[in-house]
């Protein structure tokens, strides 16, 4: 893999389902997983097969499908899960089984019991064991965000001895500011012998809003695969969005990291995870919401009629949105106003344009927003075309 190129590792159908009263069917997973094929995203978690029966064959229905994706399949740090996943991922053309274990002191001594030499030697025989069964081994450091540097090298130097291909460094909790998950990564690429053999992989909570900026800090220190989810669902307050930082690597091209996304898509599959999930994605969220490519100021209006990108750094086009949208308002300017009544027929002078936005004024102040077929009720009160 080139050292520009970032992996994309897709959990819509593993972290992105834990969502409370989101749970999908196996077709519907089928028809997600699909998606994310044709999107280009380099791995798709298809689920946790020791979950449930459901989920087993989820896992296992996808594996047939996906042509170009590694599928992936979660477990704990339990010699059956990894059997069970195993036997899920079977018909994978490229199987990646995800396994670990907490690491920070609090998963240490309150939900293990245990301590620090323990939970490495736990680690080394989870990654050896699901080793004996496919090439691609990922390590999960679970709660790494809160967990001491010094011994997350010693559990990542280990478990890449074992086998690991791939680091999962997990903000499990969100914790972490963006220059500390940073500092984080950099001192993994600095202090573990052995570092150069595997991927590290930041996976981020948005618990404090930073999981795009956590990934993002991640990968400018040295990860090179970020994980994430369409619409940036998931447990709580969710995961990194998947359409957040493709789209924050394609605008910055300084940053000399690129992907595989094909983003034209973007949009599309945003609104398959909605519906299929039933879950409503806020207007104003980043790149897929409803507002993202809309304005309704008048002084922003005029700007964009004038030339797009005064205030839109993306084309609506690159993330699959067919045009930015002229929302009329009370706050809405003449130039706004003007340029919707040409798009339903009306070519406006100056002199008419003064008279109709006196009487637009007045309507747009009754209502949210002014629609086509109000322009055509306001022209005729304003009587200009009598």
């Amino acid at each position: 893999m080139s050292n520009t190129q970032i992996q994309i590792f897709d959990t819509t159908l593993r972290d992105g389902e834990q969502v409370p009263g989101c749970k999908l069917n196996t077709t519907q997973k089928i028809i997600i997983a699909k998606q994310l094929d044709l999107l280009g995203v380099d791995i798709i978690e298809a689920g946790f097969p020791v979950s449930s029966p459901g989920d087993f064959k989820s896992v296992e229905e996808i594996s047939k499908i996906v042509e170009n994706a590694t599928v992936c399949g979660l477990t704990r740090s339990v010699k059956n899960d990894i059997k069970v996943a195993a036997e899920a991922l079977k018909y994978a053309k490229k199987p990646r089984i995800h396994t670990g274990i907490g690491t920070s002191d609090s998963h240490i001594i309150h939900k293990f019991k245990s301590n620090k030499d323990a939970i490495i030697e736990r680690a080394v025989r989870a990654v050896s064991y699901a080793k004996s069964f496919v090439e691609d081994v990922e390590f999960y450091a679970e709660d790494a965000g809160r967990t001491d540097n010094e011994y997350l090298a010693r559990v990542c130097e280990a478990v890449i001895k074992a086998g690991a291909t791939v680091l999962n460094i997990p903000d499990t909790t969100g914790y972490c500011l963006p220059q500390e998950y940073g500092a984080k990564i950099k001192y993994l690429k600095e202090n573990v012998k052995g570092i150069d053999k595997a991927i590290i992989s930041c996976h981020c909570h948005n618990d404090l809003g930073l999981a795009t900026a956590n990934s993002i800090e991640g990968i400018v220190n040295g990860a090179r695969q970020i994980e994430c989810t369409i619409n940036g669902i998931g447990e709580r307050a969710g995961n990194t969005a998947l359409e957040e930082v493709v789209m924050i690597l394609k605008q910055h091209p300084y940053l000399n990291l690129d992907t595989n996304i094909n983003t034209t898509m973007l949009y599309g599959i945003s609104q398959l995870v909605s519906e299929s999930m039933g879950i409503y994605t806020q207007p104003n969220k980043a790149i897929v919401g409803a507002n993202a490519f809309a304005h309704s100021s008048g002084i922003h209006q005029d700007g964009v009629i004038k030339n797009r990108e005064t205030y839109e750094i993306i084309d609506p086009k690159d993330v699959g949105v067919t045009e930015s949208a002229i929302v009329l308002t009370a706050r809405s300017g003449r130039a706004a106003l003007a340029y919707r009544a040409k798009n339903v027929g009306y070519e406006l002078t100056k002199l008419e344009l003064d008279i109709v936005y006196k009487d637009f004024l007045d309507f747009a102040d009754t209502k949210k927003e002014v629609l086509d077929d109000d322009i055509h009720q306001i022209i005729e009160i304003s009587k200009i075309y009598k």
